[in-house]
Parts: structure tokens; sequence; C-alpha cells
């Protein structure tokens, strides 16, 4: 779909990178010139049609493919880069300065001698790599930097006698609003560690699975669709106090409403959703800064990175990082992964009572072997029994609506979503998500609409999304026809909220956006902007930001500009040949080689600190 003087080889693709784009128009001229370019000079090797290997008459040539024969088969990468380099961001910088000094604390170090940072300014400070720029966004935008001397933008906000200057009018804007919720305290995290969480509706949960009375029983009672019919849960305790009996949980101080009433489904927040752009949970690059940026763009709702619910009962501030919800997300969801109804259960009633979200997700759909073989993901779609019980028992802790995302099945060519997804309604679920591939097929091939609208029939009166194969707003028109409630934007294979976070945008103004280099690059600076704030403006967190900046680069960079396609839309899959830009830094965002990420990123964030490795999560998003 390209016009062919845009097109060029792999070499001259490098060169012209390598040469900085001073001679751009001159190549481009000769371009012009060559009017019979062959298809062999013209894309990679990769995508090389060997026309050697056919005759005139379109068949095979006898003698012609023993050579061929000979070559080995390059096997393309697929999966995930298990051994790559993974250096922390904190390992870049060797002598750090103690959070006692940084944060004013007077010089009262909890630790005293036993404290490994530095508490010598001017000795931190010998050692400090230079500053990357002028400007600070969080003394910009806050009017204070909590980061002080270990700023890497301290210059902006730094007085004499390395004082840390605030802007007190700014401040004084920010002051007791809370920006970042659902963030792990130091109290609960302890209570975590040891044990001393109480998780009493769960373990209600859980005595009626272990006295055999499975999911059913315990989870009707909060699955009554009639409002007028009696509470169970009040019954129950009025014929307990009756019979002399004590209560089934021992309790402190008088027992309130709240106590022995349990919400019904009537009674619950509703999820209304229907019709709005969902930006589905990104592993990795679905992070806080990246989901504001979409949230820009027009995405409706949101929700976090998958968490893995052991994780999180342990009290992991990794794992808790990513329930973080900004303040700009008004409809905002977590997604949880686990195995087992008590794991899950717990969770579900930990998460209730600690966070704010509008609804909990449940990861169905994970295809990766280390979630799969443990019992998680799509492997619950074959252990109905205990997917009953997860559903049942989370829905009967939380008092916000719990939603599922499932595939089509396990297997490639037999689809079982169909007989699940009314069982799912029936174990009370608020909705569904259905992407429309298989576990074996992972990300690849075209999603099945077809079976999405037969299972979206089915799942009436509940709401059913779609995902799967979401590139333009031609798409989103077709998807909302197969009669689906709404749709989701993910990562796909070659598209989707990671290539185009502006696709949202694109939807809801009905129209192709030929977005310019220098836009992208400000999209990429407010990322910038954004994860700074979000995880620091100092060394460890400019390397954390400059790590997740480089891990959407391998998803930007197959990103084909509207303004050089002669068909539109970008069709699924389409990995474009060897192309130059109208500009170089188009081709330098074109660009899959790492190097030219690293250079996008130094541009952004000053350069990498020695020693600097990077190799994206997946291998088919980049060579060496």
């Amino acid at each position: 779909p390209f016009p062919r003087r845009f097109l060029t080889s792999k070499e001259q693709f490098h060169a012209y990178l390598r040469a900085g784009g001073e001679e751009e128009e001159e190549e481009k001229e000769e371009k012009e010139e060559e009017e019979q370019v062959s298809n062999a000079q013209s894309e990679p090797p990769a995508k090389r049609v060997k026309a050697e290997e056919l005759g005139q008459d379109g068949e095979s040539q006898g003698n012609a493919g023993e050579e061929e024969k000979e070559r080995p088969e390059k096997k393309r990468a697929r999966g995930q880069n298990k051994s790559r380099p993974c250096m922390k961001p904190n390992c870049y910088e060797r002598s750090r300065l103690c959070p006692s000094v940084t944060q004013g604390c007077g010089g009262q170090c909890h630790f005293g001698p036993r404290c490994r940072f530095l508490h010598d300014v001017s000795e931190y400070l010998a050692a400090k790599p230079a500053d990357l720029g002028q400007r600070c966004v969080l003394f910009d935008t806050f009017g204070r930097c909590p980061y002080g001397v270990t700023c890497r933008f301290g210059q902006s906000h730094l007085g004499d006698g390395h004082q840390n200057l605030v802007n007190a009018a700014l401040a004084q804007q920010w002051e007791g609003k809370l920006l970042v919720r659902n963030s792990l305290s130091k109290e609960l995290q302890q209570q975590l560690r040891k044990r001393k969480f109480s998780f009493h509706k769960a373990e209600e949960f859980l005595r009626g699975l272990r006295d055999g009375k499975g999911g059913k029983a315990v989870g009707g009672s909060t699955e009554v669709s009639n409002c007028t019919a009696p509470q169970e849960g009040l019954g129950a305790l009025q014929s307990s106090q009756g019979a002399g009996g004590p209560p089934s949980i021992p309790t402190l101080g008088p027992l309130t409403d709240e106590d022995i009433t349990k919400l019904r489904p009537c009674e619950k927040k509703k999820l209304e959703i229907q019709g709005k752009l969902y930006l589905a949970p990104l592993t990795t690059c679905g992070n806080l800064p990246f989901r504001r940026i979409c949230k820009r763009f027009g995405a409706d709702v949101t929700c976090g990175e998958m968490a893995v619910c052991t994780n999180l009962l342990q009290g992991q501030s990794s794992e808790w990082a990513l329930l973080k919800r900004h303040h700009t997300e008004d409809i905002f969801g977590v997604q949880l992964e686990g195995a087992f109804p008590d794991t899950m259960t717990k969770c579900a009633e930990l998460l209730n009572r600690t966070i704010n979200v509008d609804f909990v997700d449940i990861n169905v759909g994970c295809p990766i072997d280390l979630v799969y073989k443990k019992g998680g993901g799509c492997a619950l779609m074959t252990r109905s029994n205990k997917f009953e019980q997860i559903v049942r028992g989370m829905n009967s802790v939380l008092d916000v609506p719990l939603t599922v995302k499932i595939r089509t099945g396990v297997q490639e060519k037999v689809n079982v979503a169909h007989k699940i997804i009314p069982r799912i309604r029936e174990w009370g679920a608020s909705m569904v998500t259905l992407h429309g591939r298989s576990r074996e097929q992972r990300y690849t091939r075209s999603a099945d609409w077809g079976y999405i609208a037969e299972c979206a029939r089915i799942a009436s009166p509940m709401p059913l999304f779609g995902n799967g194969d979401i590139l333009s707003y031609e798409d989103a028109n077709r998807a909302m026809q197969m009669g689906v409630s709404g749709i989701m934007i993910a990562r796909q294979v070659s598209v989707g909220a990671l290539i185009k976070p502006w696709l949202f945008t694109e939807i809801k103004e009905q129209r192709h956006w030929d977005i310019s280099s220098s836009e992208r690059f400000d999209i990429l600076k407010d990322f910038t902007n954004y994860g700074l704030e979000h995880w620091g403006s100092d060394t460890q967190g400019v390397e954390k930001t400059r790590k997740f900046l480089l891990e959407w680069l391998s998803f930007l960079c197959r990103y084909i500009p509207v303004g050089l396609l002669e068909h539109l839309p970008q069709r699924i899959n389409e990995r474009p040949p060897y192309y130059l830009g109208r500009d170089y830094l188009e081709t330098l965002m074109a660009s899959q080689n790492v190097d030219d990420w690293i250079k996008i990123s130094e541009l952004l964030l000053g350069p990498v600190p020695p020693g600097f490795t990077f190799l994206p999560k997946h291998k088919a998003n980049s060579y060496r």
C-alpha cells in the first residue's frame, strides 16, 4: 500500500539514519528518478518474494531450488526475551542520598550508623551526574519538587546552599488534593506481611465451600433478583440469636446494620459503560502515564495492569503499584489473576475495603505459559468448578460490579465461550469481555467477530464487550454493528492503543488522523513528563521512565503514517517494508532497531548511563 517513492532497502534505511537525515532531499530525488526498482531492492529480506523460485508461468523450477534448500530457514522470533539483561533503575546510581536528607527531616535518620546511604550532600553532589535540563516538570506543575538535590533537573529549583525552593502560590493550589489514589500504606503492608488482616466475609464464603455447600448456596444470598425478598443474612442472625447461639463471627463492640446486611444485586452500583471506549489492561505498557495519554485522547474506561492476587495478599509494593489510579480516570477498574477461590476471594475483599475502584475484572484470557500452567488465565475456562467458585466468591464480597475477560477457548478450532457465558451471567458477573481469539492463536491471525456477535446475543441482557483487530474507526463501526455493548481497544499484533493511542480520537471524530512526526514526538514528551511525575525526577525515576518509554516504542514503531498509505485503512497484521518518512524524525520513529529507540529516549531524557542495555519484552519487537 506504499507509494514507490517512499520505499527503500534495509541498508539504505539504516544508512539514512546514520547520516542523520542530512541527505534527505537528495535521496528522495534519486528515488523519484528510479522508475524501475525491483521488489528485491525495495523490501526487507524477511518480506522479499523469492522470484527466482518461480518460473514465468508461476510454477516452481525444478533444479533452481537446490541451493535454496540448503539455506536454513529463519524462524520468526516469538515469545518473550526471558534471558534479557534486566538491570533495575537503581543500579545506575551507586551512591544514593538518604531519604531523610532529601525530605528535609533535619538529618535524623532512623537507621543511624547502619544506614547504607550517604548523608553528606556535598559528597553526593560530587558524584551526581549532570542535570538533564533546565526545567523540572514537578516544580513547574506543583510549585515544589520533593526530590530536592537528587532531582536531575535540580538547577531550576535549587537556591544558595542547595536549598530546595518552593513556589508558595502554586503549591497552595495543589495543597490537600489527592492526585494518585490506591497507594499501599505501611500499616496495611505490615498487616498483610504478618497475616493480621481480617477476611471475615471471604472466610464465611470459604467455610460454606468446606461444608459441602459449594459456591451456589453461599453465593445465592447475593443473587436475589427481587429487591422485596427478605435478606437471608438478617434472618439467619435473628434465628441464631433466638436460639441463644453466638454469632458465627467474633465481634468487638456493638453489632451494626453494616455488619449483618449484604448488598443485593439491585443495590450494587451499576456499571454503565455501554457504548464507551474501553482501554484494555496492558501488561508492562498499560502503566499510569500511558493511561493518562489514552485518557487525553478520548478513552472512556481505563483498567490497571493485570495484578497477581497472591502477590497482593503478600503486600508486595511492586504489585500494589499496578492498582494506582490517577484523579483524571473517572471510570477505573483493576484486573486480578488467580487460580483458586480462596486467594481470589480474599484478594477481592482486601481491595473492596482498601482501594477506590469502579469495577474488578477477572483475567480468564491470559495465554502465557507461566499463568496457564498454574491454572490461571485461560486455564480457568477448562476448570469450570473452580471458575464458578471464584466468580461467586468474589461477587459475594465485592460492593462494586464484577467483570470477566475471556477468550473464545483454549484450542484454536474448539470454541467454548458460548457455553460458558450464560453460566458466568448466572454466577453473578455484571459484564463479559470476549477476545475473538483462542489461547493457541495468542495475538496472531484475525479475531472472529462473527463468533463474538453470536456470543453477544447469547449473553443478553448482560453486556458483552468485543475485543480484537480494532485499528480504525471503520473497524470500530463494524464491530458495534455486531451487536456488542462496546469495544475494548488493546495491543493486538500490530495495532491498537499501543500503536495508535490517538485511535480513540479517530473513533469519536470518525476520521483518519494524519498525525505528523512532531505531534507524535510531543506525545512522547508528555509521556516522559507524566512518567517523571509518577516515578520521580531523580536518577531512579528518570531511568524507570526511560525503561517504560522504550517498551512502548517497541510497539509504536509499527505505526504506518496515514499520509504514506495509498489505501486506507491499514490492515491488521501488516508489517510495513522499509520506507523513508516525510522527514528524518518520522523515519527514525519507523525504525525497529533498539539503538534508534534509545536515540529517541536520549532526545527526551538525556544520555543513557554507562553500561546501559535494553531488550524489549517481546522478541518480535526488534532485532539486533
